[in-house]
């Protein structure tokens, strides 16, 4: 074989190889690159599970109330007296997310679906608008001559807080605040999702709701914790 042919060949074949070697490299580039560019969904999941958890108490909903309660006192079978106040106050509905952890957390590849689970929605003391606060009484001799106001008092203002929460639990209120909590959580966990370029599913619920009736949709899911390991302690 010629020398010059043998050249051409060695030279080809050198060249053969440093298109292999720089094909190689620019995966390689390619895929670190999609690694720190383009994070993986389960790790922009992540980021926003440590953000969130940064706000510790999220009240989304809140709401005023009025209770109106009425107390009476009877002393020796004559003499009575009767009390009543109307007491207004604001209770806010809170979610405590301290409590969520990555095992709340899980991503569905398949689906493109993110779950997460927050603790049950409470609801604050009611903070009470003093100046709001109107008591109306029956006179009499018992209020006037005995402590009888001072105990009716104490009656209805124990009455009134019992009744303010009790307004505020009632299950469409609870489900109103439900809602607005949901939705606030949804968007924190899918904006940062769609602004990476991810088209997927945030799917919100509670821990004392019941669970999706669809067990085979979510047993595609792993948790945070599974594919992190526990980071949230």
């Amino acid at each position: 074989m010629p020398n010059w042919l043998k050249t051409m060949l060695a030279t080809a074949a050198g060249v053969a190889l440093a298109l292999v070697a720089g094909w190689y490299a620019l995966q390689s580039i390619g895929t670190y690159l999609d690694d720190k560019i383009a994070p993986a969904p389960e790790t922009i999941a992540q980021a926003s599970l440590e953000g969130i958890r940064e706000q510790n108490r999220l009240s989304t909903f809140a709401a005023r109330y009025v209770a109106v309660v009425t107390s009476e006192q009877t002393r020796m079978g004559l003499f009575s007296a009767r009390k009543t106040m109307i007491m207004p106050g604001m209770v806010r509905y809170e979610v405590d997310l301290a409590k969520l952890t990555q095992k709340d957390v899980a991503w569905d590849g398949a689906a493109k679906r993110l779950t997460v689970t927050l603790p049950p929605v409470e609801t604050s003391r009611p903070e009470i608008d003093m100046n709001a606060v109107r008591e109306y009484d029956s006179g009499g001799l018992l209020i006037r001559l005995t402590d009888a106001e001072k105990t009716l008092d104490t009656a209805n203002r124990r009455r009134a807080w019992q009744e303010l929460q009790r307004q505020a639990q009632q299950p469409q209120m609870m489900k109103l605040a439900r809602d607005a909590t949901r939705r606030a959580v949804e968007r924190s966990f899918a904006m940062p999702l769609k602004a990476a370029g991810f088209d997927a599913q945030v799917s919100v619920r509670f821990a004392d709701e019941p669970q999706p009736g669809n067990g085979e949709q979510m047993d595609r899911s792993r948790s945070l914790e599974e594919i992190f390991g526990n980071r949230s302690e």
